[in-house]
């Protein structure tokens, strides 16, 4: 007898204004409750209050975390960039927490699948299919994956795209911001407008499937001739602005490389980390979402599966320069070089070596001590990372020098920290000098406008 399918996670994704609005209040007040009685728990301990620790408690995280998963889009996925992108700033439970929102996401009741499937493809769709499995092989936060397979025997994956997301993406993206500052994630001495236009415009980006089918069969035709990589090949008749028809690609997590040798391990996170180098120095765009999920391989071959290119966008050609100023910098050993570029780059305002000079230079010798050594770095041993983060805090401490770099930035920062979580999850070792080394030699710097 067939087990009864698991319909924990089955839920219908709010789409409407009116809803997800209701959602949002809903959070809002379950967190101040939360507050509440965390703030009388400490007055009864004779502890001071701190609006940022009364918000983040175990309690709380696991509020904001089911009501994401609920709401999806935008909102979850900026939750998944909280939980990745602060992975070394949140208490580690908070953290766990959060990071559920990467791989547990809800999906779509069978009847509203139905109803999405049959605006884009028409009452008759199933006639299009052998099968068509109405139970998703993936749930994320834009859409989730089913498995089918067509009248021609071509098995594919199938990305549905939640109804309404693309429409609340703006309200999404506020919403979740108005917490943050609750939170005291983002201060209101810094101006993050432009982040927050930048950050819907790239939402708005992931969420055109058109859009994503065409920058997927533009990272398989230039990994076309690099062993070791696998990227899905688009079906173009199935695929509409909502549903991104693709080849199934079978593979395993990429968190399983824990369970393989150090090697193997090893052999295929330098993969990764020279791709990313590849995307800034070479092909001059890059993908820059980081999640885990995002990557699968194959355990016979240990070829590297790539998934959702929602995420990918030009690196303009002056932030690829600044990094390869500085990594040059590093990588020779100059410290005062690095310390200039990094200035020019916009990554430091010139008031921070003014005001903290010997915290920049310990910072920088860090970094510089780790970018010099001609051997493999082990990600698994973060013991530098606290270190850096108590100079970055008491930097911090002074709103003289509270600045965002250029936005540019940030997303291509993102995807190297991010790839960097990964190897620390993995406990991967690569040699990173020698990895940069050679992409750099077999690269030339971007053309820019200023240079012209």
């Amino acid at each position: 007898m067939a087990d009864k399918p698991d319909r924990s996670r089955e839920r219908s994704v709010p789409s409407g204004r009116v809803s997800r609005f209701a959602s949002f209040g809903r959070l809002a007040s379950g967190v101040a409750g939360g507050m509440m009685a965390e703030g009388a728990r400490r007055l009864s301990r004779g502890e001071g209050l701190n609006p940022r620790d009364l918000i983040l408690t175990p309690g709380n995280a696991r509020r904001m975390a089911d009501r994401l998963s609920h709401l999806r889009g935008a909102a979850m996925k900026m939750g998944q960039m909280i939980s990745l992108d602060a992975g070394d700033y949140l208490p580690r439970e908070l953290s766990d927490i959060l990071a559920t929102l990467r791989d547990q996401a809800n999906f779509m009741p069978a009847k509203q699948l139905d109803k999405v499937l049959r605006e884009e493809w028409g009452p008759d769709w199933r006639k299009q299919f052998r099968w068509f499995n109405p139970r998703p092989i993936a749930a994320a936060s834009i859409g989730q994956v089913h498995k089918a397979l067509t009248r021609d025997g071509e098995e594919l994956a199938i990305k549905v795209q939640y109804p309404g997301i693309a429409e609340s993406i703006d309200s999404d993206v506020d919403n979740v911001m108005t917490l943050l500052r609750v939170a005291g994630f983002a201060p209101p001495e810094l101006e993050i407008d432009k982040l927050l236009a930048e950050a819907k415009k790239q939402l708005h980006q992931e969420a055109d499937y058109r859009r994503e089918g065409e920058q997927m069969a533009m990272y398989r035709e230039k990994l076309a001739d690099t062993p070791g990589f696998i990227v899905p090949r688009l079906h173009e008749p199935l695929t509409t602005d909502r549903i991104l028809a693709m080849s199934f690609e079978n593979g395993s997590p990429i968190e399983e490389l824990e369970n393989e040798t150090d090697e193997r391990r090893d052999a295929i996170f330098s993969k990764l980390l020279r791709l990313v180098a590849r995307e800034l120095f070479e092909f001059g765009v890059m993908q820059t979402d980081p999640n885990f999920a995002n990557f699968r391989y194959r355990k016979d071959s240990g070829d590297i599966i790539l998934l959702d290119f929602g995420a990918c966008r030009e690196v303009d050609p002056e932030v690829a320069n600044a990094y390869r100023a500085m990594l040059e910098a590093g990588m020779a050993g100059d410290k005062e070089r690095v310390k200039e570029e990094t200035i020019k780059a916009g990554f430091m305002l010139p008031i921070v070596v003014e005001k903290h000079g010997d915290r920049v230079d310990r910072m920088i010798e860090i970094v510089v001590n780790e970018m010099s050594r001609d051997a493999p770095f082990d990600f698994g041993d973060r013991a530098f990372v606290p270190l850096l983060r108590q100079e970055g805090w008491e930097i911090a401490q002074d709103k003289d020098t509270w600045a965002f770099p250029p936005v540019e930035t940030l997303f291509v920062q993102r995807k190297v920290s991010g790839t960097a979580f990964l190897g620390a999850r993995l406990k991967a070792k690569a040699n990173i000098r020698r990895i940069t080394e050679e992409v750099l030699e077999s690269t030339e710097p971007f053309p820019t406008a200023k240079a012209a």
